[in-house]
């Protein structure tokens, strides 16, 4: 090997370990591990090794950088699916890869990468497969001072400013204070703005019993009775303190073969509301037909009649519908949904008793536009039932927990998440966490929640205000760039 080419190899192996270290310390800001100060260090980091390199190298390093983020942080996937797990984490890394090449080399790179982050997170949150919104950005941030800027323009918002925060320590490196308080003042302007703007009031105040029934993880409806999982929330729910407005049992732990209007199953909810005396909301999956199933929400009066049902309308890719089913499924037949979920179309929201509910169902959460629809048609809280008994670690559900914290902030509501099998919490809109559950317990959560109207910025407009700021952040850094690289005419004589 010639000299001039063990250089390059040795150099080409030092970066490539560099940018898989600064993906990684940000995977390790991320729920479950999480510490926040860790993401800013890879942030600084992945500046760092971009700076002032060609458009292959940063090309390159980007990808690194996405490989060593996703990849630990989506780990959980193995577990379902070897191959979905690579597909995702290559997809979303290539994109962090292209964010890289589309960073000008030069100052301007400190202007761009904010609204190159807010891009990249703006796309891997809608696309593909209406997005997977999984180990993203402002997961990690949820404990930070400036987190409450999601109330101002949602979660892409945090993503630029923790960027831009990093960006700050970046300049400071390089002694760059004009740039670096410039950064830093944007960063502060957006934070100061946001504990100004409006959170929404109190209007009232419910008594909420969440019933978690326990039982191991990887609880799955292809290897385990569903009469089991029912039973357990039956048997959880006389731990239920009365008297009580609201009990809520998780997603789809009433798994009926058949219709749920007829089923054996309804007429036990019926029974049990009439014995709380309260307005019960259950999680139900039903056989609509040979080929279909819905997954709802249920909502029964304290008389026993069933007043209402949400249907999900946001189903996972390949765990509640299989896109492309003619094409895929010969290739994974063992581990495919054989039914796809029918989606629902109506308002998150259900009209019960104790008042309008706004309903995310499980992946829902991790959605900002489906707590925003609950909002925006008159939900006072956010029930957030879901299953998290089917995933391995507890990598998914901490991030759930993380998001529920996100979707409080946003729209000044109390979160209420129930899970069969961990976790399940109250979260206030400030994000703070109340009586999380651990894995596997058989327990009752029981506090006073808010009734809360009126409308956070977040929920009025929504994500659209945030791409075109990034745009105009990565345009205005190119156009920096260009001018300032641009060699000066020859005067003329």
């Amino acid at each position: 090997m010639s000299p001039r080419l063990a250089v390059w190899t040795r150099t080409s192996g030092w970066t490539a370990a560099g940018s898989l270290a600064a993906g990684g310390l940000v995977a390790l800001s991320m729920p479950p591990w999480g510490w926040w100060p860790l993401a800013l260090v890879g942030l600084v980091a992945f500046e760092r090794l971009i700076a002032d390199q060609p458009v292959w190298a940063r090309a390159w390093r980007g990808f690194g950088f996405g490989v060593g983020w996703l990849f630990p942080a989506t780990f959980w996937m193995v577990d379902f699916t070897l191959p979905g797990y690579l597909a995702v984490c290559v997809v979303f890394s290539v994109l962090y890869g292209l964010a890289g090449a589309a960073c000008p080399p030069g100052l301007s790179r400190w202007l761009a990468l904010p609204g190159l982050f807010v891009l990249a997170g703006a796309i891997r949150w809608r696309w593909p497969f209406g997005g997977v919104p999984l180990a993203t950005l402002p997961m990690s941030q949820v404990d930070t001072p400036w987190v409450a800027t999601v109330r101002v323009l949602g979660p892409l918002l945090l993503v630029g400013v923790s960027v831009a925060i990093a960006m700050v320590l970046a300049a400071a490196l390089e002694r760059r204070w004009q740039a670096a308080l410039v950064l830093a003042a944007v960063a502060l302007g957006f934070w100061s703005w946001a504990e100004l703007a409006p959170q929404g009031s109190a209007i009232g105040t419910i008594d909420v019993a969440v019933v978690q029934g326990g039982g191991p993880q990887r609880t799955r409806a292809a290897n385990t009775e569903p009469g089991i999982v029912f039973e357990r929330h039956l048997e959880a729910s006389q731990l239920v303190r009365s008297p009580v407005d609201l009990v809520v049992w998780p997603e789809d732990v009433v798994d009926v073969h058949g219709l749920f209007a007829t089923s054996q199953e309804r007429m036990r909810l019926a029974e049990l509301a009439r014995e709380l005396n309260a307005t019960l909301v259950a999680g139900v999956v039903e056989d609509v037909s040979d080929t279909k199933s819905a997954n709802f929400a249920a909502v029964f009066a304290p008389n026993g009649t069933m007043v209402g049902r949400y249907d999900k309308v946001r189903l996972v890719p390949f765990g509640e519908y299989v896109p492309l089913r003619s094409l895929i499924e010969p290739l994974a037949p063992d581990y495919l949904p054989a039914r796809d979920m029918r989606r629902g179309d109506s308002p998150a929201v259900l009209d019960t008793p104790v008042g309008r509910l706004g309903v995310s169902i499980s992946w829902e959460i991790f959605f900002e536009d489906r707590a925003r629809d609950a909002i925006g048609n008159g939900g006072e809280v956010l029930l957030n039932p879901t299953n998290g008994a089917s995933y391995w670690l507890t990598i998914v559900q901490t991030q759930q927990v993380a998001s529920s914290r996100l979707r409080a902030l946003e729209t000044g509501r109390w979160v209420v998440q129930a899970a069969p099998t961990g976790f399940s919490a109250f979260v206030d809109p400030d994000g703070n966490v109340y009586q999380r559950t651990g894995v596997s317990q058989q327990k009752v959560i029981q506090a006073p929640v808010e009734l809360r109207s009126g409308q956070t910025l977040a929920t009025r407009v929504g994500p659209w205000p945030m791409i075109a700021l990034a745009l105009t952040a990565i345009a205005a850094a190119w156009m920096f760039r260009t001018r300032n690289s641009t060699p000066p005419r020859p005067k003329r004589r």
